[in-house]
C-alpha cells in the first residue's frame, strides 16, 4: 500500500489526507492501522522470527514450553487489566499480537514433539481462560493481581530458557534475531520508563529483564555452532 501510494506534487492544491483517502489502494484496514501508530512498532512482529524458524526447522528442539506459559501469563494480564480499566486499544495492541505470537510458539512446541493433540488441547485451553478472564465473572483484583505479576513471570521464564540452553549444551532452534530484538528492547524500556515514571523500582525490574535477555543473548553466540545431536541447525 505505502509503496504505492504517491503523494501528489507541491504545486497541488488537494491536501494529502484527501489524496490517501481518495486513493483506490486505502482501505478502511489501512486508514485503521494509520491510526493507531502503535500497530506499526517492531515488537509487533518480534517472535514472527521465531515462528518461521520453528516451521522451516520442523523443530522446537532447546526451547521450554515452561518458559512460554510464563510468558503468555504475563502478556495476558497485561492485556486483560488494559481491558478491564477500558485502556484505548493502543495500549494494550501489542500485548494482543505478542499474545497471538506467544501461543502459536507454544502450539508448535508441542506439535514437533509430537503432542499435537496436546497443543490443540493447551489452545482450546488457553483461550477458554482468556474468555473468563475478560467475563464479568472474574474480579478486577484478580486481574489487578495478574498484572502484578507481569514482570517476575518475564523474568523467571527467561531464566528457565537460560537453564534449559544450559543443561542442552545447544540453544537448538531458538531464534537469534528475536533474542537480539527482545534484549535490544528490554535495553530500551529502561530509559523510557526513567524519563516516563522517574520509578527506580520499575527501571530496576527492566535492568533484570534485560540482564536476563543479555544471557540468553550471550548463551546464543557462545553455542552458535552446536547443533542439537542428530539435527543440523538453522539459521
Amino acid at each position: 500500500l505505502f509503496l504505492s501510494l504517491t503523494p501528489p506534487s507541491s504545486s497541488s492544491r488537494t491536501p494529502l489526507s484527501l489524496y490517501l483517502l481518495s486513493h483506490p489502494s486505502f482501505s478502511p484496514l489501512s486508514l485503521f492501522f494509520l491510526s493507531h501508530p502503535s500497530l506499526s512498532h517492531p515488537s509487533l512482529s518480534v517472535k514472527l522470527p521465531q515462528v518461521f524458524k520453528l516451521v522451516g526447522a520442523g523443530s522446537a528442539e532447546g526451547l521450554s514450553f515452561g518458559a512460554v506459559l510464563l510468558e503468555l501469563l504475563a502478556i495476558t494480564g497485561t492485556m486483560a487489566y488494559s481491558i478491564a480499566h477500558s485502556f484505548p486499544f493502543s495500549a494494550w495492541g501489542e500485548a494482543l499480537f505478542l499474545m497471538i505470537q506467544t501461543v502459536a510458539i507454544g502450539f508448535l512446541i508441542q506439535h514437533y514433539r509430537g503432542s499435537s493433540l496436546r497443543g490443540l488441547a493447551f489452545l482450546v485451553l488457553y483461550f477458554s481462560l482468556v474468555a473468563i478472564l475478560l467475563s464479568p465473572v472474574t474480579p478486577l483484583s484478580f486481574v489487578a493481581a495478574m498484572q502484578a505479576t507481569n514482570m517476575p513471570a518475564i523474568i523467571i521464564s527467561r531464566l528457565i530458557q537460560v537453564s534449559t540452553n544450559y543443561r542442552n549444551g545447544h540453544t537448538g532452534q531458538l531464534s537469534a534475531v528475536t533474542v537480539l530484538l527482545l534484549f535490544a528492547g528490554s535495553l530500551a524500556r529502561i530509559f523510557t520508563s526513567i524519563q516516563e515514571t522517574g520509578d527506580s523500582l520499575m527501571a530496576l525490574t527492566y535492568v533484570v529483564s534485560s540482564s536476563c535477555n543479555a544471557i540468553i543473548a550471550g548463551q546464543l553466540l557462545y553455542y552458535w555452532n552446536c547443533a542439537p545431536p542428530g539435527r543440523q541447525k538453522t539459521e
